[in-house]
């Protein structure tokens, strides 16, 4: 990876991105040696501009930044660091250096959820339930979606709330299932809905 060191007199910006949530956690500074030492413990360490010295984040307080990936930016001076931290990254003890909470999205969790049933179709384990259902068929499946979906409409007029998101979720994982056995993605539907989501937008 070429970074540009010199543009900031031996220094770049390093924004870091929790690597699961997608929050920002913070922004640091690293020289070459910083860079380096990160590489090689997969531990996020910067330069201390008020020390003057290497500081790896957590070596005080064990909440340190888990090295995932590392990404230089157009400019080759300014690196995108994404990590799982141990704990808050902030100083203060905050989640974040903003004082933002570091909590996920749970709608990222379908698309974790798309990757997790892909790969089962790509591997099909044995024992897996997800891999029965492939193997049954598309009729199968879609029966299943159908069977699901009546639950969630029963748990709607006659049930729960709490039974009602149960059979919910059994209808949208069903339904990816479904979507995956013909080559899509849940993330189809949801640009569908973007569409649809535009003034302009005209059924067909």
């Amino acid at each position: 990876m070429e970074i540009d060191f010199e543009k900031m007199n031996g220094l770049v910006p390093a924004i870091i991105q929790d690597a699961r949530t997608k929050n920002v956690l913070m922004l640091g500074f690293m020289n070459k040696e910083a860079y380096e030492k990160t590489v090689e413990t997969k531990k996020v360490t910067f330069w201390s501009r008020s020390s003057n010295c290497l500081w790896t984040k957590g070596e005080t307080s064990g909440n340190f930044l888990n090295l995932v990936s590392i990404q230089n930016d157009c400019d080759n001076d300014t690196l995108l660091i994404k990590a799982i931290p141990d704990g808050p990254t902030c100083h203060k003890g905050t989640d974040t250096c903003w004082g933002e909470k570091n909590e996920a999205n749970p709608l990222l969790f379908l698309t974790e959820l798309q990757n997790f049933i892909d790969k089962r179709h790509e591997e099909m384990p044995e024992g897996s339930y997800t891999t029965s259902l492939f193997k049954d068929g598309l009729n199968r499946m879609a029966q299943k979606v159908g069977e699901e979906a009546l639950e969630a409409v029963i748990e709607a007029t006659n049930g729960t709330n709490e039974r009602l998101v149960y059979e919910a979720a059994d209808m949208f994982y069903h339904l990816i299932v479904l979507l995956t056995s013909k080559g899509m993605r849940i993330e189809d539907i949801a640009k569908e809905l973007q569409v649809r989501h535009d003034p302009n937008w005209q059924k067909h």
